[in-house]
């Protein structure tokens, strides 16, 4: 008797110690891809309709580093490097830029202990334009904003696979918009909103 008692105390406590055992910080590696809104303002004095200014999707590598801040909630701070995009206007390529957008969320875990750990996260965002080398012939050198500020929102799982080990995906919604100027004068030309969808696949280890 005695020995299914502690038989199953050790089966009621392995649950706590093993989630003691899984450290506050946890580090993930993913591959994200960038599917942009392609969202612009019309320019009628070109004859250039809305939502004709495009920005490629990607694929990127990325860096997130997690920290627990209690059993349910976590901070999340997303790092890369800075990223080129080509840009279109009305199906023909216009040039590129460069955006670093890091992003800062604090997030709902709703199983923390389990295999399968479903999470929610809200978040803010300063992305940082550079490198804009867009020209339109007959009009001139475009530039961008040096930055935008803006909101996120996303949605994930973490999937243990071993004693510190997970598999992760993540989808994210970003707001990113920027006013598109005219390089010679500054003059205002269009606003575009990038406002892209973030789809992240990777692995990630909880010290």
């Amino acid at each position: 008797m005695s020995k299914l008692f502690t038989a199953v105390l050790l089966a009621a406590l392995l649950p706590a110690v093993s989630a003691a055992q899984e450290g506050p910080l946890m580090i993930r590696v993913r591959g994200v891809y960038i599917v942009p809104a392609d969202k612009s303002d019309a320019i009628p004095s070109l004859g250039v309709p809305e939502d004709a200014i495009t920005v490629s999707r990607k694929l990127i590598p990325e860096v997130d580093f997690t920290y627990f801040l209690g059993k349910n909630l976590a901070a999340e701070l997303v790092l890369t490097y800075p990223q080129q995009h080509d840009v279109e206007l009305l199906d023909g390529k216009i040039g590129t830029f460069k955006h670093l957008p890091p992003v800062l969320s604090l997030q709902y875990h709703f199983a923390p202990e389990a295999t399968i750990r479903p999470y929610v996260g809200v978040g803010a965002n300063l992305t940082i334009l550079s490198d804009v080398k867009l020209a339109v012939p007959g009009v001139g050198a475009l530039d961008l904003e040096n930055y935008s500020l803006g909101v996120s929102a996303q949605g994930g799982v973490d999937v243990k696979i071993g004693p510190k080990l997970f598999l992760n995906a993540d989808l994210k919604y970003v707001t990113l918009a920027s006013d598109v100027m005219l390089k010679a004068n500054d003059a205002t030309v269009s606003a575009v909103k990038v406002n892209p969808w973030l789809v992240g696949v990777g692995i990630g280890y909880r010290f």
